[in-house]
C-alpha cells in the first residue's frame, strides 16, 4: 500500500480508500461480517474510510463506528451529507439549518467526536454556496470537522467554491470525490485539471463502473447471483437488469475489448480498471467498495498495479480520453438541463 498527501493538507492517506456504501441493508446486512471486512482492510494498510449518512439510511455509518472503535486515531474518517433521510422538507441539501443537524447525527452514528473529511455529497443548486461554506467553516472552527470536501461537483463549481472561500476567509474544499473509471472519463477534460490547479485531493468513486469492469456481466448471460443487476428482493436493486439499459450493447463491446487488453497485460479486468484510475496524476486514493471478504481480497491485490504506457494507449482506443461511454450518468442534477429551463 502506498500513501499520498490529501491535496495540500498535511494528511497522508492510503492509495486505496475503503468505501462503505455496501455495508448495511443495501449490500451486506451482516454487521459482524462488515466489521471484519473493515478490520482486514485496516490490517492491510488502508487508513482511509469513506461512508455517507444516506448509505442504508445511516446503517453504514453505524457499522463503521463499531469497526473503528479503539482504532479511531489511526484512521482518516470521511463521510458525506446532502441526500434526504426523511420526509421533512428541510432534512436535506446544503443549508446551514440542515448541515448543523446532519453532522451531529453522523458523529453520533460513527461514535466519534470529529470527522476528518466532511463532504457535500452533491451540489445544492437551490442554496447559496456561501451559506454552505460558512456553515462548514463553523464546523471546522468548532473542532467537529477537520477538513471539508465536495463530491460530483462540476469544474465550474469547484472553481467557484474556491473563490467563495477566499472571498469570505473561510475553509475551502480540500478534496473532490468524482465518478471516474474507464467508462467515465469526461472529468479528464476540465474537472481533474481544476482540482490539480487548486491543489485538491481526488478520491474517485465507482472505478469499476458499477461492476461492469469486473467482467461479471457478459452478453447473453444472466447476471451472477448476488450482483446488483441480478433478480433481487432488495428494494435498493429491485427491477434493475443489465439489458434494460439501452447502452448495454456498447458496454458489452467495450468489456470484450478491455478483457483482451487485460489478458495481454497479465491482469484481470478488475485490476486493469483499478490500475487505470490510479495512474492519473490527479488521483489521490481510489475508493473500493467490497460487499464480501472475497471481493476485498481481490481489490487489495490491485493496490500496487502499475500500467505501462502501451496498455494505457490501448485503453484510450476503447474509450477516448475526456469522454464517457454511452449511458454514464454523473448525477449532478443540473437544473439547466431540464426542458422548462432550456425552452422559452
Amino acid at each position: 500500500m502506498q500513501y499520498r498527501k490529501l491535496g495540500r493538507t498535511g494528511v497522508e492517506v492510503s492509495s486505496q480508500c475503503l468505501g462503505a456504501m455496501m455495508f448495511g441493508a443495501v449490500g451486506n446486512p451482516d454487521h459482524d461480517d462488515s466489521v471484519r471486512i473493515v478490520h482486514k482492510a485496516l490490517d492491510a494498510g488502508i487508513n482511509f474510510i469513506d461512508t455517507a449518512d444516506m448509505y442504508s439510511a445511516g446503517e453504514s455509518e453505524e457499522i463503521v463506528g463499531k469497526a473503528i472503535k479503539g482504532r479511531r486515531d489511526d484512521i482518516v474518517l470521511a463521510t458525506k451529507f446532502f441526500f434526504p433521510l426523511g420526509d421533512e422538507r428541510n432534512s436535506r441539501g446544503g443549508s446551514r439549518r440542515y448541515i448543523v443537524r446532519a453532522v451531529e447525527n453522523s458523529l453520533r452514528r460513527l461514535g466519534t467526536d470529529h470527522i476528518d473529511l466532511y463532504q457535500m455529497h452533491r451540489r445544492d443548486w437551490d442554496t447559496d454556496l456561501e451559506e454552505t461554506l460558512d456553515a462548514l467553516t463553523d464546523l471546522v472552527r468548532q473542532g467537529k470537522v477537520r477538513y471539508v470536501g465536495s463530491s460530483t461537483y462540476p469544474a465550474d463549481w469547484i472553481v467557484e467554491a474556491q473563490w467563495a472561500a477566499e472571498r469570505r476567509g473561510g475553509v475551502r474544499f480540500v478534496c473532490e470525490q468524482p465518478q471516474y473509471s474507464i467508462f467515465a472519463r469526461s472529468i479528464e477534460e476540465s474537472m481533474l485539471p481544476a482540482a490539480r490547479r487548486y491543489g485538491m485531493g481526488v478520491i474517485p468513486w465507482s472505478p469499476l463502473a458499477g461492476g461492469w469492469l469486473t467482467g461479471k456481466y457478459r452478453r447473453g448471460e444472466a447476471a451472477p447471483a448476488g450482483s446488483r443487476f441480478a433478480p433481487s428482493d432488495n428494494p435498493a436493486w429491485r427491477g434493475r437488469t443489465v439489458d434494460v439499459d439501452p447502452s448495454a450493447s456498447a458496454r458489452y463491446d467495450a468489456v470484450e475489448r478491455l478483457t483482451k487488453i487485460a489478458e495481454q497485460a497479465g491482469l484481470s479486468l478488475t485490476h486493469l480498471a483499478l490500475g487505470f484510475v490510479a495512474e492519473h496524476p490527479a488521483v489521490t486514493s481510489t475508493i473500493i467498495g467490497p460487499k464480501t471478504m472475497a471481493q476485498l481480497d481481490d481489490l487489495l491485490a490491485a493496490a500496487d498495479v502499475h500500467l505501462d504506457p502501451a496498455v494505457l494507449d490501448a485503453i484510450d482506443e476503447v474509450v477516448p480520453p475526456g469522454t464517457d461511454i454511452a449511458g454514464i450518468n454523473h448525477g449532478t442534477g443540473n437544473p439547466s438541463l431540464k426542458p422548462e429551463t432550456r425552452r422559452g
